[in-house]
Order: structure tokens, then C-alpha cells, then sequence
């Protein structure tokens, strides 16, 4: 990988290879000359080639996550681009960019890195990326966009399908956040709507949204409680629901937040449940929670934005029993079905309740024109862009159960790195997953909670900086906690052991170098004079 102040080892080139055409400066070509169109389209494919070199060679260099530059580097580096200078031309805009963005990036498909719910992509979808990017298609009507829209609700059936939401609906999304939003408006939209199937307004619509309330565990993503406070719902709308031991919702404690809100005068307008939690990466209980929200007429809404890819997984499907009962269901593309950002959607049982959030413009979506295949009928976006191409030529190139093999790599992987450390005298495993998640600690005897505390956010920090490995920190049960985050179907036991090796390496080192400060002289004094002393007593 490319060091900090070293030119890009596979940037591109300020001199052409002789079998690649040249063309002039950029720096005086007008706006027509630098826009995509019949006319530019061989300097077009020129640059694209350039750049898919350029990435391609840098993939295939990478030997860490990240470089490791400071962020004040960075920021420095950053700031020296005048965004108010002339033009450099393309071909110099994008050297520029490939040694500033590109050698700096964060690489998910390094071995290395296991922070977060990052994905290497499928090459189909990358490849799905380029041709949207250059045709630029915008999926909210349909005169824009023709087959592309045709194709996306192709998708989102063969999604509904696979959940069991047959006579379902729903859109493409820019992430699970604006998918968990979109549900929970409908369903307050749903909730606000009277026994004449009228929409409240005035007066009563405003007395009821005051009473809504969302149901939801602890462990529920937090773009539930976001969702709350942009609906204008109450500041205490979200009421935490307990969970077992395992972190999954509790059916009881469900049913007794059930009837302590109606007790209450409160509405239960939705209950939100999870496939697979961003830490724990457990599945709640999905079936029984369908059982008591049926039984009250609440909706169930299930965030499966990290669990989706089960709906594939030839052997975990099982998890996500019960789910076909949801009113909604968020699904991640961009997560476990391995595509790029970003590619979500939300999908809905009943289609008149994603007709719900519907709106009507003159220039755009006419009432008239209702009988057109306009989206944005159905999305809170107006212009997007064609994300269900990715996922469409993904699924065209490996099939459903391509995808579900490399779900349950991953889940595979994540089981064995449990059973790996199941007797660890160093790294305590604090929990266990449905998924692909690893949640420990460093901890051997001798080293007391606190010490354990304080050592979690030191190992995250030393390994980041350094850019040799990427791992996550959360909380559990109030303790500080190192996450792994495994949704790298190519990466191995050994791998991750690796990386578990660097995180030992970083708490042994950090423990020992707080044993030497707290020695009134510390034996490295001489050797090492920016060691600071703790004590004044010896003036040397």
C-alpha cells in the first residue's frame, strides 16, 4: 500500500501507455467537451479504463486496512487542494484524487478489517454501478426512466416473495435509516387515520400523535428513536421493551408493555423488532412477537437490515421465521447481499399502506396520471438513482443461493472464531450471535473490570491509527466491549486469528506501559527520555 508522501505505487500515469490514445489538455475544454455524450464517449471509456486500472492494481496491493496517516495529516493533505484554482484537466483531477482519496481509503476487503457492517462488493454489482453512474437514469417517474423502473419493481417482488409478503409493496432506499423512517410513517399514518378511514387532521390528529408509541428493545438500531423525534411523535414515543438473556426480545415483557400502553392511554402504533442487531447480531424472536401484535392490531415493523441476506441462506433461513406476518420489513442490500452503497429497501404487506405516504405533483405524478408506474409515488426521495441494478445483475450472475453461501460463510466463520476463543485465558467471549458478529474482551486473570474498561477503547485506537487491523467497540450490559464485525465471505479462521494476535499484542503492550509509568524511575529512563516521570522526588 501506498506510504504517506509517496506517490500513488498505481496511480495513474502522467504518461500514456503508447497503445492508449492521448488527448489534449483539459484544461480548456468547455463544459460540452467534458460532459458525457455521443460525442465524448471514447475519452470517456479512455478515463473509465484508466481508473478501473488504477483501483484494480490497488486492490490488488493492499496489505492493511487503512494507511494509518493521522488525521491531521489528512487534514492537511485535504486542505491543500484549492477548490477555487483553474482546472488541472481530468486526467490530472483524477491523479490528484486517486492519490489523495484512494491511497487513504479504508479497504473492506482487507482481511484485517472487521469494525463494522462493511461488505467487499460483488464484481457484477460494481460493474451494475458503472453503467447507472453513466446513464444516470432517475427511477422516480416513469418517463424517466422506462425499463429501470420495470426492472426495480421486478425486484422488489421477487424480494416480497422470498420474505412471504405475496401481495406486498415497496422502494428502494438509500440505507436501512431512511427504510426503518419510512415504516414507521406509514405506520403513524396508519395510527392517525380514523375508524371512516379518513386522515385525522386538526385538533385530534394532534392529540392522538402525542399518545403514539413505538415498541422496541434496547437493542433496537438507533434510527428508531430518530425515526420518533422526525415524526413529531412524543419525547418518551420510543418504550424500551426487556430482552433475555441472549439480547432477543422477551415475548412476555412485550405483552406487558402492550398492556401497560393501553393502560396508560397510549397507542402502541408500531412495534419494531429486530433481525439481527447491529451487536449482538441476534435474531428477536419473530414469530411470537407476530403472535401478540396480530392478537392487538399493532404493527409489526422487522429491521432486518443486517439479517436480510438469511432470506437466501440456504441453511439460516430459519431464523426469520415469522417475518412474512410483518406490516414491514427493512432489508440492506448494501449489507449481507455483499452490493455497494447504497441499495436498501422497505417492503410492505399491504400495498395501501405504502400508498399512504403518497404525494401529488402537477409537473411530476398528476392524480391523473395515477395509472403510471411513477415511484415516487411510493418513495420519500423525488430524484434517485437506479441502486436495484446492482442487486438485479448480482442475481443474474450467481443465483439466490450464490448469495446465501456467502451469508453463511460468514455466520460459519463468526462460529468458529466463537468456538476458537470458547476457553481463551486472555480474550473473553461476552456473548453470543445469530450472525456474524464477536463480542469480547481482553481480560486474563489479574487484570480487574476496570483495568478491562479502559483497555477497550486503547486496543480500537492503537490498531487504527497503526492501519494495520480495524475493529469495533460498543457496550454491553454496561461493560466497554471489542467487536468483531465478520461479512467477509473470503476470510479465514487464520485471518481472524491474526488479527486477534495484533489485539493481544496491543493490550499486552498497553498494560506493560503502564506498569512502567507508575515505577518512580523507570528502567527505560535513559534509553527512552520521552518517557515522562511520575514522580518528582529525584530532581536528576
Amino acid at each position: 500500500m501506498s506510504k504517506l508522501g509517496e506517490p500513488g505505487l498505481f496511480t495513474l500515469s502522467s504518461e500514456e501507455p503508447e497503445d492508449v490514445p492521448t488527448t489534449p489538455p483539459d484544461t480548456t475544454l468547455t463544459s460540452t467537451d467534458t460532459l458525457l455524450t455521443g460525442a465524448t464517449a471514447s475519452a470517456y471509456a479512455r478515463t473509465v479504463h484508466r481508473v478501473v486500472d488504477d483501483v484494480a492494481a490497488r486492490f490488488a496491493a493492499v496489505d492493511q486496512p487503512w494507511s494509518g496517516a493521522s488525521r491531521v495529516e489528512l487534514t492537511a493533505l485535504v486542505d491543500a487542494v484549492d477548490l477555487d484554482s483553474p482546472g488541472i484537466g481530468t486526467g490530472g483531477a483524477l491523479r490528484e484524487t486517486a492519490d489523495l482519496y484512494a491511497t487513504h481509503a479504508v479497504w473492506f476487503h482487507d482481511p484485517a478489517y472487521a469494525a463494522h457492517l462493511n461488505c467487499p462488493v460483488a464484481i457484477p454489482a460494481v460493474g451494475a454501478e458503472a453503467m447507472l453512474a453513466a446513464i444516470n437514469t432517475s427511477v422516480d417517474t416513469y418517463d424517466q426512466s422506462t425499463v429501470a423502473t420495470l426492472m426495480e419493481r421486478r425486484l422488489i417482488a421477487w424480494t416480497t416473495e422470498r420474505i412471504g409478503l405475496t401481495a406486498g409493496d415497496g422502494v428502494f432506499t438509500s440505507g436501512g435509516t431512511q427504510s426503518n423512517l419510512h415504516a414507521l410513517l406509514a405506520a403513524r399514518e396508519r395510527a392517525l387515520t380514523g375508524p371512516d378511514g379518513v386522515r385525522l387532521t386538526g385538533a385530534a390528529r394532534h392529540g392522538l400523535q402525542g399518545r403514539l408509541r413505538i415498541l422496541a428493545t434496547a437493542a433496537s438500531h438507533f434510527s428508531v428513536a430518530k425515526s420518533a423525534m422526525i415524526l413529531g411523535l412524543a419525547d418518551d414515543a420510543v418504550t424500551s421493551v426487556a430482552t433475555d438473556a441472549a439480547g432477543r426480545m422477551d415475548p412476555a415483557a412485550l405483552a406487558d408493555a402492550l398492556a401497560a400502553t393501553e393502560r396508560a392511554g397510549a397507542v402502541a402504533m408500531a412495534v419494531v423488532a429486530t433481525a439481527g442487531t447491529t451487536d449482538r447480531g441476534t435474531v428477536d424472536p419473530l414469530a411470537r412477537v407476530a403472535e401478540l401484535c396480530d392478537a392487538t392490531d399493532t404493527w409489526l415493523h422487522v429491521d432486518a437490515a443486517y439479517g436480510g441476506g438469511l432470506l437466501v441462506s440456504p441453511t439460516r433461513r430459519r431464523l426469520l421465521a415469522g417475518i412474512e406476518r410483518a406490516r414491514s420489513v427493512t432489508v440492506d442490500f448494501h449489507k449481507t447481499f455483499f452490493q455497494p452503497v447504497s441499495a436498501s429497501a422497505v417492503l410492505f404487506r399491504d400495498a395501501a399502506d405504502l400508498a399512504r405516504t403518497a404525494w401529488h405533483a402537477d409537473y411530476l405524478n398528476p392524480v391523473e396520471d395515477a395509472a403510471e408506474v411513477n415511484q415516487v409515488d411510493r418513495s420519500l426521495q423525488t430524484t434517485r438513482r437506479f441502486d436495484a441494478l446492482k442487486m438485479w445483475t448480482t442475481l443474474r450472475a450467481i443465483g439466490p443461493d450464490g448469495i446465501g453461501a456467502m451469508v453463511d460463510a460468514v455466520c460459519d466463520l463468526a462460529a468458529a472464531v466463537h468456538a476458537d476463543l470458547a476457553d481463551d485465558a486472555e480474550l473473553r467471549l461476552v456473548c453470543g450471535t445469530d450472525l456474524s458478529t464477536v463480542i469480547f474482551r481482553y481480560q486474563p486473570d489479574g487484570v480487574t473490570d476496570a483495568e478491562a474498561d479502559a483497555l477497550v477503547p486503547a486496543v480500537r485506537r492503537v490498531l487504527f491509527d497503526s492501519g494495520r487491523a480495524s475493529v469495533a467497540k460498543t457496550v454491553i450490559d454496561g461493560r466497554p466491549c471489542l467487536k468483531l464485525t465478520l461479512l467477509n465471505p473470503d476470510v479465514t479462521l487464520d485471518d481472524v486469528r491474526r488479527v486477534l494476535t495484533l489485539v493481544r499484542d496491543a493490550a499486552h503492550g498497553l498494560l506493560a506501559g503502564r506498569e512502567l509509568a507508575d515505577l518512580a524511575a523507570p528502567p527505560c529512563r535513559d534509553v527512552h527520555p520521552h518517557l515522562a516521570r511520575t514522580t518528582t522526588g529525584d530532581p536528576r
